[in-house]
């Protein structure tokens, strides 16, 4: 008997070496093996190695028989790859024994959706129902984008889940509170029996996700479009004009504004008018330039027969030694009060205020020597002191 027993000891070391081998052929060596077992007188040995263990797969038992000593060894032999994410009982590497149950359960990739929020997990469990307890997701109220006894394949799948949660609208002056699990705010807007009219709009993106606890207020929108006219100031435009004597700004051009027709868009948001917003504009009338003249001309300050008058004792009591002084009727201006015609016949440009004071007081002298003291019939006196 001591030979079919040390050739059943080298036949169990030898399945120990070939673990990886696949079950079709260890089923073809078994009547072999049980031939030469009997014809020995080994059937003890064989018996002994023998195992009858009961595995689930997924939930799916069945019976069979193994030489495996260990867990690990019946999976290699079931060719059963385990991957992180699976759970097998016992552990791989425990002893196994007649009459044991192996459970081994796949982990399944999930793509989870919960309330906008986009996760990867695994899940053992085989229904969707199963995964929402297993990964403990309060499923109570909730919308789900499948149902709860839909099966999970092993290649996973994808689920949306919307919580139910409390959203708060203020609305015409008062609360609503609704309990929901809406996509977005306008669908719990309508589960709370509001709608938004025309304009009317949220405090939030209409089509935001709501949250747990969330005050939204409905803004009531009206309004309408108001087209103005608007004045467009004009440029001024100065150059050199060596006809004019230095310091002298003579006007040549009036400008003119423009015209600007804007359209602004109006709102009253819940009773309150908001500021006009511009819309568009266009330029109905382009702005005309003022165009000035700059003197660069030098005149001489000296008149022969004139110098030696008090010139500023006739300007303190003609306009009080003011040069840009003008009289209340608006026809005298200048420190010596010369009226447009004189001035421009005495060679001036433009109006005598706007002059500097030193071509003033030149042409004042030019205008003495041939006219004398009468021009200023009042305060001509001064000029003798």
């Amino acid at each position: 008997m001591s030979l079919p027993q040390s050739s059943s000891h080298r036949a169990a070391r030898g399945r120990r070496r070939r673990r990886a081998e696949r079950p079709e052929a260890l089923r073809r060596l078994l009547p072999r093996a049980a031939v030469v077992a009997f014809l020995a007188g080994g059937t003890t040995a064989f018996i002994a190695h023998d195992k009858a263990v009961r595995l689930s797969i997924d939930g799916t038992p069945r019976t069979l028989h193994t030489f495996a000593d260990d867990v690990e060894d019946l999976l290699a032999d079931e060719e059963l790859g385990i991957g992180d994410h699976d759970i097998v009982a016992p552990a791989p590497g425990s002893t196994l024994h007649s009459g044991d149950h192996v459970v081994v359960r796949h982990g399944r990739p999930v793509v989870l959706t919960i309330d906008g929020r986009r996760h990867q997990v695994w899940t053992t469990a085989d229904t969707v129902a199963g995964a929402l307890h297993q990964l403990g997701v309060r499923a109570e109220g909730a919308y789900l984008s499948t149902s709860r006894s839909r099966r999970i394949e092993r290649h996973g799948m994808e689920l949306a889940v919307r919580t139910e949660r409390t959203v708060v609208f203020v609305a015409d002056g008062r609360e609503h509170r609704v309990r929901t699990n809406a996509a977005t705010v306008r669908e719990a807007l309508a589960e709370a029996g509001l709608a938004l009219r025309d304009q009317d709009t949220t405090s939030v993106p209409p089509d935001s996700f709501p949250r747990e606890g969330q005050t939204v207020s409905v803004l009531r929108i009206t309004g309408g479009k108001e087209v103005r006219e608007e004045p467009v100031p004009f440029r001024t435009v100065k150059r050199t004009d060596p006809q004019l004597a230095r310091g002298t700004e003579a006007i040549v051009q009036q400008g003119r504004p423009g015209v600007r027709r804007v359209t602004y868009r109006l709102r009253t948001v819940n009773g309150v008018k908001q500021k006009p917003k511009r819309l568009h504009s266009e330029i109905v009338r382009a702005p005309r330039p003022q165009i000035v003249h700059l003197g660069t001309k030098e005149l001489p300050l000296s008149v022969r027969g004139a110098d030696h008058l008090a010139w500023g004792a006739l300007a303190r009591c003609e306009a009080g030694g003011r040069p840009d002084a003008v009289d209340s009727s608006g026809t005298y201006g200048g420190l010596y009060q010369f009226d447009v015609a004189t001035w421009h016949a005495l060679g001036g440009r433009g109006r005598p205020q706007d002059a500097p004071a030193e071509e003033q007081t030149y042409r004042a002298k030019k205008l003495y020597i041939s006219r004398g003291a009468s021009p200023w019939p009042v305060c001509g006196r001064k000029l003798h002191g």
